[in-house]
């Protein structure tokens, strides 16, 4: 079997000028850390002011560019995006010491894999043509990093609490949206305005309830079968929310509801995962990927979900794409629609977003106690004043801000009353009519305030674009001291699309799924036009205990394990080469349509072919007409890993070579060249011409 992707091309092109360059990019990155890294880690804490690199190589292996995507649709005019699947294995030297500490480790190899996303805008009349890059990772990469000595190095004083694992996930996060890197191109570029990105949208996921979870808590080593402890972890991007464990609960109800930032929603998927909690490892209960391009095309799903990799398990999920308006008449009605009762799912749900870009500040005070009294309180000042050390010196300045009980901060700028910021920052607001930014300057080294301000939300409800950019004169500080930023709040509006009454869902779901009519749920959500249920965005579906629909009497007499999952339902991304109901004489059945076997990227050509060689085999295939027996196989792609996933259901009415059958089992090759590492085998099932692998 060939599986093509038509959208993403190889780039060996690429490859050969990275491999050309890569002595020259080596440099950069040495003169990068040296001359940018080494002095922001001695100015971060006081215990790193004797840090150094003492060598950097990036190794002779470059990195390699694996595919590209270039968007066509739904993309500005004036900006490029393209997506790059890079690999990065490197047998890169890189070492450092704290000679305080007599403290010496480092990095001996990385590697690093994952989807970087570049894009060129604004794209303009004269040379470049482009005016800047920027670039970023859609979800976290796969990062490994392989240290020498990093026991000695966490033993310092300010690095005791990290550990690997922390370190490799701040690394990681830093790579991932909202975060990016941002190259002028041009002078008369504002890289201030790339540098203030307002979202593309915000996800509201209701996090409901699911049914029929494995259970993984077993007892008397296994002979008695348990219940689950289940939880979910929630991924946008960087972001992740995890819910509340439902102790010893296979149908747990969550009734949790997250919002999520949308920076770019082509190529950005929701994740789910689901674990049964327990003292040492937790175990998988299933995952599930969507497609946010499509959530947003729908604006509103209210589905049960098929989990994948597993052999059984569904989740009811309720989303919502929320557009950013800058309409101030809608946010009486957005205000009205998200008020619920106390205890309901959408109690505080965010009424509008706040996006602040803080920029620089001015002629901050040398002398705290010079506009403040209250800072001799400090018992960092009074430390400062009994030995003797002077007051007036330039402060460590860095920036609080909060709304409500939400509260951020920014980074310290060090020996400064003129500090440079320039970063980015979100609030999820609740009514902008009652809320305050309340905004302070502090003194990392004293510990007290430089000045303060405070800003009613209101007042942006009615300023030209709902957005302020100006400096503002700080309170209880200097005469001309102040903080430049760039606030602009934006209204979430569930917009209802007008459907037709025939209408179906078609929200991407990236594993398989199964049909409606197998297993009583659907990714893609088949329903038929019913009075009132035509627009699911105005009726949204009511969660039915048993599942999506009402089974009938012989669906609820058949036991949940009667017969495998694999023989239970096939669905997207699937390819059966059994035609009807594939199943041994010990197990029922019901058959169910010819699923999709449309790969995640497949083109709408490619998806026609293959339906209608999969009519063909179903119209001139039969028991009949299949002397060595069948087989039936789930087969699809996962374009995010990178892997072709084959699940061997069962076999039936193969040849028996004795008097007691066979002894049947599976192999596969991946061709053209079948070589070992392309090979698979299944396990053998004894004496039986009816087997089932799963």
């Amino acid at each position: 079997m060939t599986v093509h992707f038509p959208d993403t091309e190889r780039a060996e092109w690429l490859n050969k000028t990275v491999k050309h360059m890569w002595p020259f990019i080596c440099q950069f990155i040495e003169k990068l850390f040296r001359e940018t890294i080494e002095p922001a880690v001695r100015g971060a804490n006081t215990h790193l002011s004797t840090f150094s690199f003492t060598k950097v190589n990036m190794g002779q292996q470059p990195l390699r560019v694996n595919g590209v995507k270039a968007y066509t649709e739904n993309v500005d005019k004036r900006q490029i995006i393209l997506d790059l699947q890079i690999s990065f294995v490197g047998n890169c030297e890189i070492d450092l010491e704290i000679k305080r500490y007599f403290c010496r480790a480092g990095v001996q190899s990385i590697q690093i894999h994952g989807t970087m996303r570049v894009i060129l805008e604004p794209l303009i009349g004269d040379m470049p043509l482009v005016g800047a890059l920027s670039i970023f990772f859609l979800r976290k990469p796969l990062l490994e990093i392989n240290w020498t000595g990093l026991t000695n190095l966490l033993d310092i004083p300010g690095l005791n609490g990290l550990s690997d694992t922390i370190i490799l996930d701040i690394i990681s996060n830093y790579l991932v949206l909202p975060n990016r890197i941002t190259v002028p191109l041009v002078s008369e570029v504002q890289i201030a305005q790339l540098r203030f990105p307002i979202p593309k949208g915000v996800l509201r996921i209701h996090f409901i309830e699911a049914q029929d979870l494995q259970g993984k808590d077993t007892y008397l080593k296994g002979l008695v079968k348990g219940k689950s402890d289940p939880y979910g972890v929630i991924r946008v991007g960087n972001q992740v929310f995890q819910s509340k464990v439902i102790k010893e609960n296979l149908s747990p109800k969550w009734n949790e509801v997250y919002e999520a930032l949308v920076y770019e929603h082509p190529g950005q998927e929701l994740e789910i995962e689901l674990f049964d909690e327990d003292p040492d490892k937790d175990d998988f209960l299933g995952s599930l990927m969507i497609d946010l391009t499509e959530v947003e095309k729908e604006r509103l799903l209210d589905e049960w979900f098929t989990l994948d990799e597993v052999c059984r398990g569904k989740l009811h999920l309720k989303l919502e794409w929320l557009t950013l308006t800058t309409d101030a008449s809608t946010l009486d009605k957005v205000l009205t629609d998200i008020r619920a009762d106390k205890g309901q799912a959408n109690d505080g749900l965010s009424s509008s977003l706040l996006i602040l870009y803080l920029d620089s500040a001015r002629n901050l005070p040398n002398n705290p106690l010079e506009f403040n009294p209250d800072v001799l309180k400090k018992s960092a000042v009074q430390k400062s004043l009994k030995s003797g050390k002077k007051i007036n010196s330039n402060p460590n300045p860095l920036v609080q801000m909060s709304v409500g009980h939400k509260a951020q901060e920014s980074k310290i700028r060090y020996k400064t009353n003129e500090p440079v910021w320039e970063e980015h920052f979100t609030f999820f607001i609740h009514n902008p009519k009652r809320q305050d930014l309340e905004v302070e300057v502090k003194d990392e080294q004293h510990q007290c305030s430089l000045g303060n301000l405070k800003i009613p939300l209101s007042q942006l409800l009615s300023r030209d674009d709902m957005t302020i950019n100006q400096r503002f004169q700080l309170s209880n500080s200097g005469p001309n001291s102040t903080l430049k930023m760039k606030i602009a709040l934006r209204v979430l509006h569930l917009e209802k699309q007008e459907r037709s009454p025939d209408h179906q869902h078609s929200a991407q779901v990236k594993r398989p799924s199964v049909s409606k009519e197998g297993r009583k749920i659907s990714v893609r959500s088949q329903r038929t036009a019913s009075p009132g249920a035509g627009d699911s965005s105005t009726a949204p579906s009511t969660p039915v205990p048993g599942g999506g629909d009402k089974p009938s009497a012989e669906e609820r007499a058949q036991p949940a394990e009667v017969s495998p999952p694999g023989l239970r339902g096939l669905g997207r991304s699937s390819s059966s080469l059994q035609v009807g109901a594939t199943c041994s004489p010990s197990h029922t059945f019901v058959k169910e349509p010819t699923p999709s076997i449309a790969s995640d990227i497949s083109l709408p050509v490619a998806t026609q072919e293959l339906r209608q060689r999969l009519r063909q085999l179903e119209n001139g295939t039969t028991l009949g007409q299949s002397p060595l027996g069948q087989v039936q196989l789930t087969i699809r792609h996962s374009s995010q890993r990178n892997k072709l996933v084959v699940v061997v259901h069962a076999c039936r009415n193969l040849i028996a070579f004795s008097e007691d059958g066979s002894d049947p089992y599976v192999r596969m090759y991946l061709l053209p060249d079948k070589r070992r590492s392309g090979r698979r085998k299944t396990h053998v099932s004894k004496k039986t011409l009816n087997p089932v692998f799963d």
